[in-house]
């Protein structure tokens, strides 16, 4: 019997049946990978960066410009990457991500000589030189940054094709929990094969895992209602919240204004609950190794076991902010709201990053394990931000309502970027960049807060959106 004919059964039939199987965790799987892969590639920069600062003579503002790149070019394009993994599909969408990003992460190899290039070209036009590394590495970083603006789009769309509401934001903590992998396997990894070797090797051989990736995603994955590895048990589940699309390609093909999604409170509630906390998690990601070496003197592998045991740290904050709501959800509570009743609670743990500072005097241990507690609270909350879309929309709509709020969220990174960078400098030269990072740690500790509160005034109950 065809697969399409399977799905046709009745829901009701099988949602007594006690051996449901469990494909769609194959699936969660592939985007753990994807996601671990995601985060170890633009991760390397930033391991990497105080010995290319002492390389290249970049200041702590160079930097600053350089991931500024990342974020405003990721920024902007998670605004159409949304939009265009809605019309390519799931499938296609997330390869050609993926091969745009690792092809991103290995030019950054050839950096310094793409950076002379571009002088050379410059200097013909009449205008000033940039130092070639810092113009080669902004380069890279652009590109790696549209390829990566893909895939949480692409994962959220998936998980929204493959599991029910009440399993989403446990599946979107596990393969959310691969940008915890990923910058656990970093520090693991790069300082390593850096010493060994060189700092161009380590992102040509991080860069060239994505393509891995890419060949079982595209034996494994198919759209649900084609996909002949899942029983009809099973199809029935996980559209057992919901009527089982009778178009098999309503999903990818759905027509819909993308400028009236911009007319829901819905929209705006995710959008500015990633602007509000977006910005936290590129800081913790690409300014604690400076951090640990400005305030500590830590360096090279000596970063390898503070990073590895904070970003451990994140990945229970992601798996079990997952699986949070489902206390709230198992008595009586809708999804969005048992979603909300966490988020609140989870928002109050980055509360501790404020003692980061004063306690940090005892040891550099003290400030690793509060900032940890801080980012696994982010990893908590994003798994449950990003559900509330498909709590919401419909799963024709959920990537370009992600990219949307994926699209604020790099903006927002591009702000804490240039204030860190431009307040550890200013306080640096009077000889106080503690204090830089004081006031950094403040903005860090109560965004989250903040945001919660600007969510429930936009939608204060569940409110699914019928009429996209």
């Amino acid at each position: 019997m065809s697969c399409c004919c399977l799905h046709s059964y009745n829901n009701d039939e099988y949602m007594n049946t006690p051996t449901i199987s469990r494909y769609r965790w194959t699936i969660c799987s592939l985007l753990f990978f994807a996601t671990t892969v995601n985060y170890l590639d633009r991760q390397v920069l930033s391991l990497l960066a105080p010995d290319l600062s002492r390389e290249f003579g970049w200041s702590n503002s160079d930097y600053a410009n350089i991931t500024a790149v990342f974020q405003f070019v990721y920024a902007i394009s998670m605004l159409f990457a949304g939009r265009i993994i809605d019309k390519l599909g799931t499938k296609w969408g997330y390869i050609w991500a993926i091969i745009i990003w690792s092809i991103g992460a290995i030019i950054h190899a050839y950096a310094v000589a793409m950076g002379e290039a571009a002088n050379n070209i410059l200097a013909l036009a009449g205008i000033a030189a940039v130092p070639a590394s810092v113009v080669g590495f902004m380069f890279a970083r652009a590109v790696l940054a549209f390829g990566e603006a893909g895939n949480f789009p692409a994962a959220i769309k998936a998980t929204a094709e493959y599991f029910p509401k009440k399993e989403r934001s446990l599946a979107t903590g596990i393969f959310n929990s691969g940008a915890n992998v990923g910058a656990i396997l970093a520090p693991l990894t790069v300082p390593w094969i850096a010493a060994v070797w060189d700092w161009q090797t380590a992102f040509i051989l991080v860069g060239a895992v994505g393509f891995i990736w890419m060949v079982l995603w595209g034996i494994f994955y198919e759209k649900p209602e084609n996909q002949k590895r899942l029983s009809a048990a099973e199809f029935a589940y996980i559209n057992s919240d919901a009527p089982v699309e009778t178009n098999p390609q309503s999903t990818e093909q759905a027509s819909f204004s993308w400028f009236k999604l911009f007319g829901y409170r819905q929209t705006w509630a995710f959008t500015l609950g990633k602007f509000l906390t977006d910005g936290v998690w590129w800081f913790f990601l690409f300014w604690l190794p400076i951090y640990l070496g400005k305030q500590y003197g830590l360096k090279g592998t000596e970063l390898m076991l503070p990073l590895t045991v904070l970003y451990s740290m994140t990945m229970f904050g992601s798996i079990g902010g997952g699986a949070f709501p489902m206390y709230f959800i198992n008595r009586g509570y809708n999804a969005y709201d048992g979603r909300m009743r966490a988020m609140f609670l989870i928002a109050l743990v980055p509360l501790v990053v404020l003692l980061a500072q004063p306690l940090g005097h005892i040891s550099f241990w003290v400030p690793v394990l509060l900032i940890g507690l801080g980012a696994s609270a982010h990893q908590a909350w994003s798994a449950n931000i990003f559900t509330t879309v498909s709590d919401m929309f419909p799963k024709h709509a959920v990537a370009s309502v992600v990219g949307i709020g994926g699209m604020a969220g790099g903006m927002s990174g591009v702000l804490m970027s240039k204030i860190g960078g431009w307040l550890f400098d200013h306080y640096g030269a009077q000889g106080e960049i503690a204090t830089g990072y004081t006031i950094m740690f403040s903005i860090c500790a109560v965004a989250y807060l903040v945001a919660w509160c600007v969510m429930k005034l936009l939608v204060p109950s569940y409110k699914p959106i019928k009429d996209l």
